[in-house]
């Protein structure tokens, strides 16, 4: 019996369900803001305001002290459409659809959900929290454990923590702790997949990424210090004085000051550990002078803080990473860390069809028309996403 021709809803669902399935660090982020974008058909820009948990000073005594709101807010924009192109003869729709998926949707959308995974592997840049040595691949559990570490000083929720590492990390992870004692079936798992897989050392899921991303450090030199001491609540800028007259800065370089620690969110009182200060954007010496732009500072004092003392003049500041060299960002976070939103597209008039469905907070269109030029049905998959680091304190970078 011959097949019957594919239609666009085929398509559409089947596309859907691909690309819901390649999504990897997608699937481990939230997505509860996909519903606020708008369902008639939203449009690149189109900007949701994120409210994000507020916090307040704990008072000793029977004394009343009412404290205003520290309110904080970040936005989330749909900002990036992509998609994929098909064409197909009369011949080619009389396939049934799992020839249909396989030969073609499979292929081209694998490749869409690499892409938009790819991108959102680039949140790194504005996350300083890390563990692991630069220029050495993830091997043991020591650095997953000391991503938890971050977490829990950070006062991350105790569920829904995942990681995301590269093949080079996923493969020295799973052979570094082939020995340990693992549940019966996590065993199986890793050797049967060659990946760590879930419930492994307080993690959801550990998961392996072809789209994290790497991260190419700056020129910049050791020896470098805080040229003027920080004073104000919120400031977003430090001054540096470098060592060399051009050093560059590239947004995503890590660095600590010295003196300078990080804070319990709740309890805020020292980590114990160095505050480590992400640039948020690049930024070049000009004879020596630098400013850099970062997170907002607080101090103890205030409600937001997360440091434990401003930064003061001539202390010294260290670098993460060496100079002009590039690292893998494999990521560890907390679902709250990160948004990803995808908008429903609108649809054009004017063609043969077009459909747009969600699968699994996906949502995609495909809008099929004929080419009588070459007498073919052409046939494009779109998306539109954008993502956001909410609460960058739920985030680590395990650079390789």
């Amino acid at each position: 019996m011959a097949n019957s021709l594919l239609t666009i809803d085929m398509i559409t669902r089947e596309a859907a369900r691909v690309l819901a399935n390649n999504l990897v660090l997608a699937r481990t982020v939230n997505r509860q803001y996909d519903s606020s974008f708008a369902k008639n058909g939203a449009k690149i820009g189109s900007t949701l305001r994120v409210r994000l948990p507020d916090r307040a000073l704990v008072t000793n005594g029977a004394t009343l002290q009412v404290q205003d709101e520290a309110q904080q807010y970040t936005t989330v924009t749909a900002s990036t459409q992509k998609h994929i192109g098909l064409a197909f003869s009369q011949a080619e729709r009389t396939m049934s659809l799992d020839d249909y998926s396989k030969n073609i949707i499979e292929p081209r959308v694998s490749q869409l959900a690499a892409s938009v995974d790819a991108d959102l592997a680039t949140v790194y840049k504005y996350i300083g929290q890390s563990v692991g040595t630069p220029g050495t691949t993830p091997a043991t559990s020591l650095v997953l454990l000391q991503g938890q570490q971050k977490l829990n000083e950070m006062a991350a929720p105790m569920g829904d923590r995942s990681a995301i590492v590269n093949p080079a990390a996923n493969a020295s992870l799973v052979e570094g702790m082939k020995g340990f004692f693992h549940p019966g079936g996590t065993i199986s798992k890793q050797f049967k997949t060659g990946n760590m897989g879930t419930g492994v050392l307080g993690y959801d899921d550990i998961s392996m990424s072809q789209s994290i991303a790497s991260h190419t450090t700056g020129s910049r030199t050791a020896g470098a210090t805080v040229t003027t001491t920080v004073s104000t609540q919120g400031q977003n800028t430090l001054a540096l004085t470098t060592n060399g007259a051009t050093d560059t800065i590239k947004a995503g370089d890590v660095f600590t000051v010295a003196g300078v620690y990080a804070v319990n969110p709740q309890t805020r009182v020292s980590t114990g550990s160095l505050f480590q200060f992400v640039a948020l954007a690049d930024a070049t010496a000009a004879g020596s002078a630098v400013t850099v732009t970062v997170q907002a500072m607080y101090d103890a004092t205030h409600a937001l803080a997360n440091i434990d003392a401003f930064p003061t003049a001539t202390s010294a500041v260290t670098w993460l990473g060496a100079a002009s060299t590039a690292f893998p960002q494999n990521l560890i976070h907390h679902k709250d860390a990160i948004t990803l939103v995808t908008a429903d597209l609108e649809l054009p008039d004017g063609v043969d069809s077009a459909q747009r469905i969600v699968h699994d907070g996906i949502s995609i269109a495909v809008v099929k028309d004929f080419d009588i030029v070459n007498y073919r049905t052409i046939c494009r998959l779109d998306v539109l996403y954008g993502f956001a680091l909410l609460r960058p304190e739920l985030a680590v970078r395990l650079w390789g």
